[in-house]
């Protein structure tokens, strides 16, 4: 009888337990049920702009709000189109692209600058003594065909009182900067925080005139995180819980330059460790730079460059500011 009773409380203790682990089991199934599938396109192949992503990735921060993010490269239809299609939940893109979107009646809107000032700017090898606008003047120009890039040169030219007719503009496509300049080229437009900080690795010494030395209108949001109005009407939540996920990668990122360049260097393998390592040292601090928080986007920075754009001849119509941009998703401080 003594055994029989032994024998009965192991088998309830035994089915308790198994009852037990078929609960937990059942309620971790629930959870992934519960998670939500969102899918992010980037603008380019990934770099230190998007490090803050791969962070909230690699931490779990976009776990713990419910989401399980793909990551998609551009193609050929590239990011505002597969975005404004709802093809992807959420984009990379830039305060240019965007403007010219809205103008058009496109669905897309900017919700968190990713870098807080504009770091581009056009760049020459030291040696072609291109030490301003106006020595532009003679040059050739390698950039990717777009009606902005003339704009932008014949706009800095003009403070030095410097003709944009006499630079011969060249399309360059998919050459890369170093290649160019060695070959067809004398200057090109590039963002100093990939492009600039690679020069310093190689040891060549660049020239550089910053869009933000020479006006403040051209002070824009490059690049910038996106969504489409259908996703802001109908899934603000989605929304919200994606960029309080995004907002933790990019501070842990600002706070950890080396742990989160080890982090993208392990995400994307093929990027070159040293290059992703400098870049990210370069770039961490100026994510947030002087603003508030990270992601917070100004209505004059909206304003100051879409009349530039208009008074350039890039817009048909005025921009609507309100409709381009919205900080209601970033985190409460």
């Amino acid at each position: 009888m003594k055994k029989l009773l032994i024998f009965m409380g192991c088998l309830l203790l035994f089915l308790a337990a198994c009852n037990q682990e078929k609960e937990t089991s059942q309620a971790s199934t629930s959870q992934k049920k519960q998670m939500k599938n969102v899918k992010l396109v980037l603008d380019w192949t990934p770099n230190t702009n998007h490090t803050g992503i791969y962070v909230a990735k690699e931490k779990g921060y976009f776990e713990d709000e419910g989401l399980h993010v793909e990551v998609m490269m551009p193609g050929e239809t590239g990011a505002d189109q597969l975005v404004a299609a709802g093809k992807a939940d959420f984009g990379i893109s830039a305060q240019e692209s965007i403007t010219q979107a809205r103008v058009q009646d496109i669905p897309i809107v900017s919700i968190g600058a990713i870098i807080q000032h504009n770091t581009s700017g056009f760049a020459s090898p030291k040696d072609k003594n291109i030490t301003s606008p106006k020595k532009f003047e003679g040059k050739t120009y390698g950039g990717w065909g777009a009606p902005v890039e003339k704009a932008v040169i014949s706009s800095i030219m003009e403070k030095e009182d410097a003709d944009v007719n006499k630079v011969d503009i060249v399309n360059m496509g998919n050459t890369d900067f170093f290649t160019a300049v060695k070959r067809d080229v004398d200057f090109a437009w590039i963002y100093y925080g990939w492009t600039g900080v690679e020069a310093e690795l190689r040891g060549q010494d660049l020239n550089m005139q910053y869009l933000t030395d020479y006006s403040d209108k051209l002070d824009y949001y490059t690049p910038v995180l996106t969504t489409n109005e259908k996703m802001i009407a109908n899934k603000p939540d989605t929304v919200k819980a994606f960029m309080a996920a995004v907002s933790k990668g990019y501070q842990y990122t600002i706070n950890n330059p080396e742990d989160s360049a080890d982090i993208l260097i392990k995400a994307v393998p093929d990027l070159d460790p040293e290059l992703v390592k400098a870049s990210q040292k370069w770039l961490s601090p100026k994510y947030k730079d002087d603003a508030d928080q990270w992601g917070i986007q100004d209505q004059k920075v909206w304003e100051n460059y879409s009349e530039w754009m208009y008074n350039h001849d890039l817009l048909d119509k005025h921009l609507n500011v309100e409709d381009a941009y919205t900080n209601k998703f970033l985190p409460n401080k």
